[in-house]
């Protein structure tokens, strides 16, 4: 079964289309990794799926329900690019907030910052810490709620590679548990990471597939090799 079905979404922004037709699946308790250059769309079909983004036509369906359904806003995780949570607050007084929102202990709030590799910087406040740290506090806190998806936007910015490896383990940990994962990324080399792929440039979808179907289709071991074939292919 499929935790998010996307179908011939259409998205503008003024007068400028942002999605054409898009459609794509995310299967669930898998990472699907939704690759692409910036400006191509992946903020605004995270955001369309979360339920966040005004649509033009189409439809989103999110683990059964229509994307933003109130029914929805205790099952889905959601951490944008720009970290999401009180500067002014501790990572741990941040996680409990958040905990206490979805009806969730200290315990949990505690055990979601050691899961993100916080658990040294618990007592710091949150606009003291590094850019790193601050996504890392707020992936804390959705992952607070046990999110039965969780839509991650860019979360490895700015990570050296340790944490990104690091990081990476936690999101095949959370899959392995059941959780559905959306990871967007314009770095070509974590694509390999992924258990599906969505390619998207200019807004539209190039390639829905596993990375050894997209590899098979275009004759490469090389996934970004891949990816320009893919561009090339459209535009002939």
């Amino acid at each position: 079964m499929d935790a998010v079905t996307v179908t011939d979404l259409v998205v503008h922004r003024g007068a400028r289309q942002v999605l054409h037709e898009v459609g794509c699946s995310v299967p669930s308790g898998q990472v699907t990794g939704l690759l692409g250059p910036s400006g191509s769309g992946k903020s605004t079909l995270l955001r369309a799926v979360v339920g966040a983004q005004r649509i033009r036509s189409g439809t989103v369906t999110v683990l059964g329900r229509p994307a933003g359904s109130a029914a929805l806003r205790s099952r889905v995780g959601y951490v944008t690019q720009a970290p999401s949570v009180y500067a002014d607050l501790t990572v741990r007084e941040n996680a409990r907030h958040f905990a206490a929102l979805y009806g969730r202990g200290a315990a949990a709030a505690d055990a979601a910052i050691a899961d993100v590799g916080l658990a040294d910087a618990a007592g710091q406040l949150v606009g003291d810490l590094s850019g790193g740290q601050q996504g890392r506090a707020s992936l804390a806190c959705a992952l607070v709620g046990e999110p039965e998806l969780l839509v991650l936007d860019e979360p490895t910015v700015g990570l050296d590679p340790v944490l990104r490896v690091e990081l990476w383990s936690r999101f095949h940990a959370l899959a392995a548990a059941g959780t559905t994962l959306v990871v967007s990324s314009h770095v070509m080399d974590e694509a390999g990471r992924c258990d599906r792929l969505l390619l998207l440039r200019d807004g539209r979808l190039l390639s829905d597939s596993t990375p050894a179907e997209l590899r098979a289709r275009t004759g490469t071991d090389d996934l970004e090799q891949a990816f320009l074939s893919l561009v090339q292919e459209v535009a002939a």
